[in-house]
Order: structure tokens, then C-alpha cells, then sequence
């Protein structure tokens, strides 16, 4: 009997850990581990923690047609968890217990002392790669180092990547009769999923609804990502993040599916645009793999502890709520509470807004982020805070600071995205969308004033960083 202990890879499909297990032939079950207090500490967005309330449902259907039970336990962190599977495996007699690595701190130390407790049990473990299409480590430049820049990185993973082909997952063995200790687990109401959560249903969680959706994109949308994916009124991007994050979906299935669409003409530009994107996800899992102090919350170039933050909580709240005065930002801050998700420019805007208009640590804002994206994924939201308050791996020049105006007269420019929601200036005149503060009228909207001043903070802000990089 074998074990496959499922975390952020909650599919049957393209799923190295289950398809290494049914490949033996045994019988095999699945395990998935709730960790409420260690969620907590990771600040699980609770739209993320329903997200994957409701995919355990469809996950359990669809490892019952491939003769898998689905074992769920709650414990309150890892070291519990790591603690129960060991204990679960040695009370069932299992040989082997098989995970998909994550790269994180808390989380390798949690694999490490789950092999450490079976092995004092004589049973074995295997963690395999799944993460990503390319395990961390494999991409190197000619002097055996990793990167740390980003289209190097990209030249080198494209020019040693491997035509993808995704297989079928076939059944395991059939079992008549599981144990008890089976039966006493197995998923069912979710009654004991204790961590707080939001409505998800937006998004879906069946296998078929996914995939529907990257074909879709694939083959309706993606020609069109380079023109048009800045633009947050557009549905243009494919909003698979969620399913990335959580692992719903593959980044292979995903690039098996691009190039299957592109065939055979190969790539538009429009693909190419979003491979770059499923790279740079990469990109971050693999500087984890390296650079272990990201996990810290540390900032990639040392220069970045001298950076003088003032963290004023009053601009930070109005900043989570959508209050600041600048439509652009407002309306993508509420768009994040109101979904859970946040169109990528606008992340950029916002993240540039709060570092260097605020002047409020990056760190506030990550943590922030993940209390409410939907799609929270440690590597990829640290990867993208670190970027734009410029003081991580490749991140944007520190003087380059976005004028949230300027943004969203070119990316929002008739304002549809502003007045979707911010309906206190939905009967402004077009003109004033952008600069609402400057309309005659101004007073008889329920909107605030800019909290700042753009101008005079953008100069505050490039003394600071010129500061500290000269410290």
C-alpha cells in the first residue's frame, strides 16, 4: 500500500507523486492535511482557503474513479501534520509515502521531518519534482550559478526545455475492502474544515470547467495577450492563477496546451507574451531554491534594510480600502476585497503606489496581498512586491515610479475599469475620471481627496532609495 500526500497539487491529472504510485500498481490513497494555525501564519486568504473547501469535494470524485480513496485529516500546523501522515502510514502498513516537493522554508522542513519519522518506521519516501516544468536548480548559467535576471533565465530555459506531452492517468489497483482507519477519515461533509471562508464560487473547481478554460484562452484569447493584457477592463488575461497556485491546473498543461493551439504555425507573439509569464512564475520558484532567505521575508539585495520606510498605518488603511484619492488604485484595491483577485498592471500600480508614494515597507503590502488573493502563492506575490518596491532579483529601477495618473489615463483611459468600481464617480464627467479632484463639481461626489501628492512624494522617494544604495 502506498500513501500520496497532496498539498498544492490537487489534481489527477499531470500529478507525478499520484502517477509514480498507480504506476506500481498497488493500492494507493490519497491524504490531504488541513492546517488552520499554519495557514494563519501564512495569511491564507479565506476566498483561497473555500477555494480549496470546494475543490477537495470534486478532487475526491475524481480520484474515486481511479480507485483512490480521499483521506482528510485537521491538525493545527505542519509538525502535526508531518507527525499524523507517518502515523497514518505505519497503522496501515503502507510502504511508501509519496509527496511533490515545495520549495518553501516551513514546508521543506515539514517534508523533511515527515521522512525522518517514517524512516524510523522503515518506510520509505519519495518527493518528486511537479512544481515546476523545470526542476529548481536545473537552470544555470555557464559558470554553474543561478540567475539573476530574468531574460538570461528565460534564454536558458527555453533553449534546454523538453517537448511536453501529458499522459493520461490510468487507474489504480482496485480494492475491495479498505481498512478502518480508511474509512473513519475519508473526505466527506467538510465538516471539520475550521479555517474561515469567503465565496469562491465565481471561480470553478471541476477538472472539465478548468481545462475548458485554458483551452479556451489558448485558443480564443492568447493571440491577443500582447495588445491587450494591460488593459483591466478587458477580459483578456486568462485567469488561471487560482488553479496555478493551488495546483488545479499544471504550468505544463499549460504550455502543452499553448503549443498544441499554435500548431502548426508555431507561436503568435500573444503566446510567446504569456509563456514569458508562466516563466517568470518559474523564475520565483526557482530563486526560492537559492536564496531561502526570501522565505524570511528578507530583501533580495541587501541595500533594501536601509531603505527608510515611514509605514504610516493611517495611508496603509486607506490604501487596503480603496481610499487614497487616485482612482486607478482605489479601484483595483477594491476590485482585490471584492474578488480576491487583482488584474496584473493594476498589482503593479498599487505595489508602486504604496513603496514609493507612501513610502510603506513592501513587506506590509505582501502580506496584505496574500490575506486576500485568491490565487496567494508565496514564490510569485513575493517575487512581484519585491520587484516593484525595486529591492528584489531583477526588479525594476528604483527611480522608475509608476504616476498612478499617467497609468490610468493609458490604461484605463475612458475609465470604464474606474467607474465598475468606484460608483461614487460614476456620473463624472470623462474628463475628470482620472484627476476627479480638479472638476468644479468635485464636491458634490462622495469620493476623497488625494491623500498625497504625487510629485512631491516621487522626490522623497528617490532620495530615499539613492540613500540607501549609497549606505
Amino acid at each position: 500500500m502506498q500513501i500520496v500526500w497532496l498539498r498544492r497539487d490537487l489534481r489527477t491529472i499531470d500529478n507525478s507523486a499520484l502517477n509514480r504510485a498507480i504506476a506500481t500498481q498497488q493500492p494507493t490513497i490519497a491524504v490531504f492535511t488541513a492546517t488552520p494555525e499554519q495557514w494563519a501564519s501564512h495569511d491564507m486568504a479565506p476566498i483561497q482557503a473555500d477555494l480549496i473547501y470546494r475543490r477537495l469535494f470534486e478532487l475526491k470524485d475524481e480520484l474515486s474513479q481511479l480507485n483512490i480513496p480521499l483521506c482528510y485529516i485537521q491538525v493545527p500546523d505542519f509538525v502535526q501534520a508531518s507527525h499524523w501522515v507517518a502515523q497514518f502510514a505505519f497503522q496501515l502498513g503502507a510502504q511508501r509515502v509519496l509527496a511533490n516537493k515545495e520549495y518553501e522554508i516551513n514546508e521543506i522542513r515539514r517534508d523533511e521531518l515527515c521522512e525522518q519519522k517514517l524512516a524510523e518506521q522503515g518506510i520509505d519516501w519519495l518527493a518528486l519534482e511537479d512544481k515546476c516544468v523545470q526542476a529548481p536548480g536545473s537552470v544555470r548559467n555557464k559558470q554553474g550559478e543561478y540567475f539573476k535576471v530574468f531574460t538570461p533565465f528565460k534564454r536558458a530555459w527555453l533553449a534546454q526545455m523538453q517537448p511536453i506531452k501529458i499522459t493520461k492517468t490510468i487507474a489504480a489497483k482496485k480494492v475491495e475492502s479498505w481498512p478502518e482507519a480508511i474509512s473513519s477519515c475519508l473526505w466527506s461533509d467538510g465538516q471539520d474544515f475550521d479555517y474561515p471562508r469567503l465565496d469562491s464560487s465565481h471561480w470553478g473547481v471541476s477538472f472539465d470547467d478548468i481545462r475548458q478554460q485554458l483551452r479556451e484562452f489558448c485558443r480564443d484569447k492568447v493571440a491577443n495577450y500582447q495588445q491587450e493584457r494591460d488593459f483591466p477592463a478587458l477580459e483578456s488575461t486568462s485567469q488561471l492563477s487560482p488553479y496555478l497556485a493551488l495546483g488545479f491546473i499544471s504550468a505544463r498543461q499549460c504550455m502543452a496546451r499553448l503549443y498544441a493551439e499554435a500548431q502548426p504555425t508555431g507561436l503568435t507573439p500573444g503566446a510567446e507574451t504569456w509563456l514569458s509569464e508562466l516563466i517568470w512564475r518559474e523564475f520565483y520558484q526557482h530563486l526560492l531554491h537559492f536564496e531561502p532567505k526570501l522565505c524570511r521575508h528578507l530583501d533580495f539585495n541587501a541595500w533594501g534594510k536601509h531603505v527608510p520606510w515611514l509605514n504610516d498605518k493611517v495611508l496603509f488603511q486607506a490604501w487596503c480600502e480603496g481610499r487614497t484619492g487616485y482612482p486607478i488604485v482605489d479601484a483595483a484595491m477594491r476590485q482585490l476585497n471584492s474578488t480576491g483577485w487583482m488584474h496584473n498592471r493594476l498589482r503593479m500600480i498599487v505595489a508602486s503606489f504604496l513603496t514609493k508614494d507612501l513610502h510603506i515597507d513592501w513587506r506590509w503590502g505582501e502580506r496584505y496581498f496574500m490575506s486576500q488573493l485568491i490565487d496567494g502563492d508565496f514564490a510569485a506575490n513575493n517575487g512581484g512586491w519585491q520587484w516593484c518596491a525595486s529591492t528584489g532579483c531583477d526588479g525594476q529601477p528604483y527611480f522608475r515610479i509608476f504616476n498612478p495618473t499617467s497609468q490610468s489615463e493609458k490604461f484605463d483611459g475612458e475609465g470604464h475599469f474606474i467607474r465598475r468600481w468606484i460608483p461614487e464617480l460614476q456620473n463624472i464627467e470623462s474628463k475628470w475620471i482620472h484627476e476627479p479632484w480638479k472638476a468644479p463639481n468635485f464636491s458634490s461626489f462622495a469620493y476623497p481627496k488625494p491623500i498625497i501628492d504625487h510629485k512631491a512624494e516621487r522626490e522623497v522617494a528617490l532620495a530615499s532609495y539613492k540613500q540607501a544604495k549609497e549606505y
